[in-house]
């Protein structure tokens, strides 16, 4: 039962390993400081490395909501209340949010929905109309649509 003494390291290598860590990819605030947390740093020392982070540009949380936003509605397909719990689970402030909000256009948004709606009814083999209806509204819901678009496109399915 050795428990292994609490390493620390400086404040020189732990701004080198956050540099690293921001510019592999665009991080929140809130994943930095649980980082510095790791590192066993002390209040004074992760505020000294936030700043730093921060005036170099290694840390901009505009950057990473839109960043965030776009690759979320691009790649995942999730719609923008998945994304608004998201952020907002990151910490993200509700300024950045709507900035956020922006990346995607009301066009692609409802593009992306309509493929996304089309391809998921045609794979369910449900033969139960009632939970084939089911089914593919918790689908787009919990990808977060808004209930009115499902439920509308579940109605043209009908």
């Amino acid at each position: 039962m050795d428990k292994q003494p609490k390493k620390t390291i400086s404040i020189t290598e732990a701004k080198q390993k956050l540099e690293y860590f921001c510019g592999y990819q665009e991080r929140c605030h809130q994943e930095v400081i649980s980082k510095l947390y790791d590192f066993f740093m002390t209040e004074i020392e992760r505020d000294e490395i936030l700043v730093y982070l921060i005036e170099n540009n290694f840390l901009n949380e505009s950057r990473f909501a839109c960043a965030f936003a776009r690759g979320k509605h691009r790649i995942k397909s999730w719609g923008r209340i998945r994304i608004v719990n998201e952020l907002k689970y990151k910490k993200i402030s509700s300024y950045n949010v709507k900035i956020a909000l922006k990346e995607f256009s009301d066009e692609e948004y409802h593009e992306t929905f309509d493929k996304l709606a089309e391809h998921h009814w045609e794979s369910i083999r449900e033969t139960n109309k009632t939970k084939k209806n089911k089914k593919f509204c918790d689908f787009l819901l919990r990808k977060g649509y808004e209930s009115d678009l499902v439920y509308a496109k579940m109605k043209t399915f009908q």
